[in-house]
C-alpha cells in the first residue's frame, strides 16, 4: 500500500482543490498522509482539517507553490 497519497491541485479551479484533497482525506487508510500541492496557501481548509482529527505542515517551494502535508492527529497520553 503507497503510504503517499499525492493530490496536485495546482492551477485547478475552485472548489476541485479541495474537493480532491477532502475526498482524498475520506479513504486515508492507517499510516498513510496526503500530500497536496497547491499554488496558494489554502487557509479555508486548516480549520477544515483541525475539526476533521487531522494535522498539517505547509511548506513553501521554489517554485512559488505550497505543499501541505496532511496526517491523521495522533494523540498523546
Amino acid at each position: 500500500m503507497k503510504q503517499e497519497v499525492l493530490i496536485d491541485g495546482r492551477w485547478l479551479m475552485p472548489p476541485e482543490p479541495m474537493e480532491k484533497v477532502l475526498m482524498a482525506l475520506d479513504l486515508l487508510r492507517p499510516g498513510q498522509h496526503v500530500r497536496f500541492l497547491l499554488h496558494r496557501e489554502p487557509y479555508p481548509l486548516y480549520g477544515i482539517l483541525a475539526n476533521m482529527g487531522f494535522s498539517h505542515r505547509t511548506h513553501l517551494l521554489a517554485d512559488g507553490s505550497y505543499e501541505i502535508l496532511i496526517e491523521a492527529r495522533t494523540e498523546s497520553c
